[in-house]
């Protein structure tokens, strides 16, 4: 039965269970060695991960459509093989019978769940007859703690857009270095990023392995961007891992410094300047106490923050998080925008971001950065292809959104403001 797509199906049942059930986030099962993916072969591990993406971008609709058919609710894990079962008809267009089965399979041979493999097989056979399941169902909605202040801040039918592209399968986006192989089939973005669907095995695509680019949202391109690096300027990326935005300053001939608190994700960072033969020096530590040789020409932060623009790449955020630590997050960021500004010569110019859609991890802060500090200016981007007039806050800054380019498949969520230290008088 493993041929018919048992191992993945299961496998993508035990990634449900530890999203919805632990509060884990996906990322960090799937980087566990003893997780549910291990020993599966590479397709399946594949298969796996995306068929739980898409049921976590669909689970309001699988609920509705199972909520008539199901009195009381089964136990956690049958609920997930029924959700996922219903997304594989609903959205994937999987072949009933072969659906079908593989539920009932994995119900009768799970543990304590083979009472439940009759219940599997009637309600999913009934719902297998109707030809389009979520028919006249709104997208997934956002959890209230994130959609009621997103309302007030953008409106009704804005959030109601974001919700649409939400529901999407995401595409690969890349960075792609001057003059170096492009994937097959990748398409560029007015922003300067390509842009690839069912990229399949990255590791695999034309150019990868040779370092001509490297993974990136065209959002979290855009901060680089606008903070317009110049060779043999002293630069420091803060929250630098896993690298993006480091090698992009690397590749415009930056001397490069790169930190960040966590060692595992340096890690990251270290690979992917081995892999592209790029250069910055990599440091551990903590933003807002790091000193460093000191002062540097620019400073990008990235701060750490809700990450609720990414919820399009990252659905299982919302069923993970619940926004109690977005106050915390709010008061670290603004300690390190006066930790960047610390690192900063006079007369330099500091890039700060979040990939937040909250307006207290950008607009807000931003107000709140200038008020604190006289003589700061802001910005605007000059020079940045593709940016729309749409995008530009009344400040100068940027506010991109996932329901922009919603044609071409969203994009994630950020704010971004250049600001200019004044120069000493």
């Amino acid at each position: 039965m493993a041929a018919d797509g048992l191992a993945a199906r299961g496998a993508a049942v035990a990634l449900l269970d530890a999203v919805l059930g632990e509060r884990r986030m996906l990322p960090d099962v799937l980087a566990d060695p003893a997780g549910p993916l291990a020993g599966l072969a590479p397709s399946d591990r594949g298969r796996a991960h995306r068929l739980a993406l898409t049921v976590l971008r669909n689970l309001e609709q699988a609920d509705r459509v199972l909520a008539p058919h199901v009195r009381r609710a089964p136990p956690r894990r049958v609920q997930n093989v029924l959700r996922l079962a219903v997304v594989e008809l609903a959205v994937e267009g999987a072949a009933a019978h072969g659906v079908v089965n593989a539920a009932v399979d994995l119900v009768r041979h799970g543990r304590r769940t083979g009472y439940s493999a009759g219940l599997v097989n009637a309600v999913l056979r009934k719902l297998a007859e109707v030809p389009d399941l979520f028919a006249g169902l709104a997208p997934q909605k956002m959890p209230r703690w994130l959609r009621q202040p997103l309302v007030h801040a953008w409106g009704r039918e804005a959030v109601t857009a974001m919700e649409a592209v939400q529901a999407l399968s995401t595409p690969l986006d890349i960075t792609l270095r001057d003059g170096a192989d492009a994937p097959e089939g990748a398409v560029l973005l007015p922003t300067g990023s390509l842009r690839l669907w069912d990229a399949g095995q990255v590791s695999a695509l034309r150019g990868y392995a040779a370092g001509g680019w490297w993974v990136q949202d065209a959002a979290a391109a855009l901060p680089v961007r606008v903070l317009d690096p110049q060779p043999g300027e002293r630069i420091v990326d803060l929250c630098a891992a896993p690298g993006g935005k480091t090698l992009q300053l690397a590749v415009a001939g930056a001397e490069v410094t790169a930190l960040d608190l966590s060692g595992p994700r340096l890690a990251r960072l270290r690979d992917n300047l081995a892999r592209t033969g790029l250069r910055a020096e990599v440091v551990q530590g903590d933003a807002t106490r790091w000193r460093g040789p000191a002062p540097f020409d620019a400073v990008l932060l990235d701060a750490p923050c809700s990450a609720t623009g990414t919820i399009r790449r990252h659905p299982d955020l919302p069923f993970v998080r619940d926004g109690a630590d977005i106050s915390g997050l709010i008061a670290v960021q603004a300690e390190m925008i006066d930790a960047a500004l610390r690192l900063l010569r006079p007369g330099g110019r500091l890039v700060f971001c979040t990939c937040s859609l909250l307006p207290d991890e950008g607009e807000m802060q931003l107000d709140a950065a200038l008020a604190r500090h006289p003589g700061l200016t802001v910005e605007p981007p000059q020079g940045v292809p593709g940016l729309e007039p749409g995008w530009l806050t009344p400040a100068g800054a940027l506010r991109l959104r996932p329901d922009f380019w919603a044609g071409r498949g969203g994009i994630d969520g950020f704010f971004i403001a250049r600001l200019r230290k004044p120069e000493e008088r």
